[in-house]
């Protein structure tokens, strides 16, 4: 499989960022909705942690992914694609990349907002995006938790979108995003007599 994309299928970066961000949203959304409600006991403290470590984490991952395909480019679409289906994805597609954005940065300005420090797994410190001020904590906190509903929802039509594609058109949407699978032929026997 090729690193890079080509005019027929994304390359192998490609697909590990997509999929590897796929994972972090549906992680990060199950453990945000979940952590708030924990009690407060040193876990609840453990699970915020991560969910900001790793929200830090999906920051660098799309910012690497955008940065990835700027420099590898991006398939073409696909003969037949009415031109409402390929702008619709155009909008779609780059209401994800801004909410990977807003979202986690948003989570960042909460966190510095509310005055809490914030380490990425521990190992180092990041700095405060703003000082202690609770109408911006609060701000963020709803920018926060809106964006993920929202990104949720484009998520879901995005997904909705490539089934479509894959069961309904029969076409390679779908496929150009997965591990290419070999195409050759298996030997085949000599007949017997």
């Amino acid at each position: 499989m090729r690193l890079r994309n080509t005019p027929e299928r994304w390359g192998a970066v490609s697909q590990l960022l997509h999929w590897s961000i796929v994972l972090l949203i549906g992680w990060l959304a199950w453990r945000g909705l979940t952590m708030v409600d924990m009690p407060a006991t040193p876990a609840k403290i453990e699970a915020y942690a991560r969910h900001k470590s790793l929200g830090l984490t999906l920051l660098a991952l799309v910012a690497m992914r955008l940065a990835w395909r700027l420099f590898a480019g991006s398939p073409i679409a696909l003969p037949g694609t009415p031109s409402w289906q390929a702008r619709l994805a155009l909008v779609t597609h780059a209401g994800m990349y801004l909410l990977l954005f807003a979202i986690p940065l948003s989570g960042w300005l909460f966190n510095s907002a509310s005055g809490y420090p914030l380490q990425w797994f521990g190992l180092f410190n990041l700095p405060a995006l703003a000082g202690r001020d609770a109408t911006l904590a609060q701000f963020a906190r709803q920018l926060h938790g809106y964006g993920v509903w929202l990104l949720l929802a484009l998520v879901a039509l995005h997904a909705a979108a490539a089934l479509y594609h894959h069961v309904v058109r029969r076409d390679a949407t779908l496929r150009r995003m997965l591990p290419a699978l070999s195409r050759t032929p298996a030997p085949r026997r000599p007949m017997e007599h």
